[in-house]
């Protein structure tokens, strides 16, 4: 049986939906920062840059491998005590990577071993955060909103994303590196409490929103529906078309959070503080074309279809994010590669909403399970980008190493051609 949501007070959805931005914009802080941080970790610890692309990778390895067991959670325990213990989780070892160089780990591991450790299991706390997301999203909105509700969710990233630069620039050159990662992981844990009092897995489940006098504890299962089986999957072709496009979406997405700062400074010659400023562009262009994204495609899949309302998103958002990759590749001028990068990422995230509203679309069920697989595959896709991205650039140069970057968003629009979420997975008896 289907779980559609029932629509709460306005509200009460747009305070889950706030908390849920102010969680996304916390995530990304907390993998951002290191890219900006490492000016100045690389030398104070003697890393070359291949070793800082190691442990960038890190983290994506640990954030893909358990965003199907974070998405699993999200359904079977509910968001609240997830999102809950997954942000502790992370701002500990946030705080962690300021001293993994001198802890009781760089003695066996070596200092790029501690720090790669640490930067993992970050990653696996992180991984519970954006599957529990959409878990949370289409158990609050109906399905004509979830587009939107998505990507106002996500869409705290830009904010996380921009704001992390330019900061984050400015503590390390007035406090030190280290006392960045302190400060965003004391956000963190104050988020935390905040999201537990605040938060409930449903609408019933808040003590603001009660009907019929019946209530449940807000610490209840959210789920105790069966599990998807494999073999319903491996017949359902749209899950590994969406898995795939979407992994494409991570490895240009890793670009941006891996080397955009440092290819600023070191490739286009801008200084640290203003090359933080100029880096925050591509992720305050995220932070408008995100929702953008998720409400035209909420009324496209309105208007033509659910299919087709999240085909033409997906496949123009990726297409004209290549293309807008490509100019910034090229252009000679250091503001016109950053105004056409800057664009390539709004672009690029003007799809996360049909991307996630088709998970829900697919199984509203197994909504958190099936979006922690499809977001697997965009962190698989991730977690090559930070390592080859300056290899391809130390061979071919920067244009080169952009320009494959152009071409893997282009085919990850071109899969949206074999991606039919409106066909859901009710033929094989999982939604009825």
């Amino acid at each position: 049986m289907s779980r559609e949501a029932a629509a709460p007070p306005s509200p009460l959805r747009w305070l889950i939906l706030g908390l849920l931005f102010a969680i996304s914009v916390v995530t990304y802080i907390d993998r951002v920062n290191i890219s900006v941080t490492a000016r100045q970790m690389m030398p104070a610890l003697g890393l070359t840059e291949q070793e800082m692309g190691f442990v960038f990778s890190a983290f994506v390895i640990g954030y893909a491998l358990f965003q199907i067991p974070g998405g699993w959670l999200g359904d079977r325990w509910g968001i609240r005590i997830v999102l809950m213990i997954a942000l502790i989780w992370w701002s500990c070892f946030t705080a962690w990577t300021a001293i993994a160089a001198t802890s009781f780990l760089a003695a066996p591991l070596g200092i790029v071993g501690a720090l790669a450790l640490v930067r993992f299991l970050l990653g696996v706390g992180e991984a519970a955060a954006l599957p529990t997301f959409n878990r949370a999203v289409t158990d609050w909105l109906p399905t004509h909103e979830r587009g939107l509700g998505i990507g106002i969710a996500i869409g705290g990233i830009g904010i996380g994303a921009a704001i992390t630069p330019p900061v984050t620039a400015w503590i390390m050159v007035n406090y030190g590196w280290q006392s960045a990662f302190y400060l965003s992981s004391g956000i963190g844990f104050v988020l935390a409490v905040i999201w537990w009092f605040l938060a409930a897995d449903r609408p019933s489940h808040h003590p603001w929103h009660t009907r019929g006098g019946a209530t449940r504890s807000a610490t209840s299962a959210a789920s105790t529906g069966p599990s998807i089986s494999w073999a319903i999957l491996r017949r359902t072709p749209s899950v590994w078309w969406l898995m795939l496009s979407y992994g494409c979406l991570g490895y240009v997405a890793y670009v941006y959070m891996s080397w955009f700062y440092l290819y600023l400074v070191n490739e286009r010659g801008f200084s640290v503080l203003r090359g933080g400023l100029f880096a925050a562009a591509p992720f305050l262009m995220i932070l408008v074309f995100c929702p953008l994204g998720g409400w035209v495609t909420d009324r496209l899949a309105i208007q033509r279809g659910v299919t087709k309302g999240r085909q033409i998103v997906g496949m123009i958002g990726m297409g004209l994010a290549a293309g807008s990759i490509a100019l910034g590749a090229a252009a000679e001028s250091p503001y016109l590669a950053i105004a056409s990068l800057s664009l390539g990422a709004g672009w690029l995230y003007f799809t996360v909403g049909a991307y996630w509203s088709s998970a829900s679309d697919l199984s509203p069920t197994h909504a958190g399970s099936l979006s922690g697989l499809m977001n697997m595959g965009a962190n698989l896709g991730g977690a090559m980008s930070p390592t080859l991205t300056p290899w391809l650039a130390q061979q071919w140069g920067w244009g080169a190493s952009l320009s494959v970057t152009a071409f893997i968003s282009l085919l990850g629009g071109i899969m949206w051609l074999l991606i039919r979420p409106g066909d859901g997975l009710a033929r094989d008896g999982v939604d009825c």
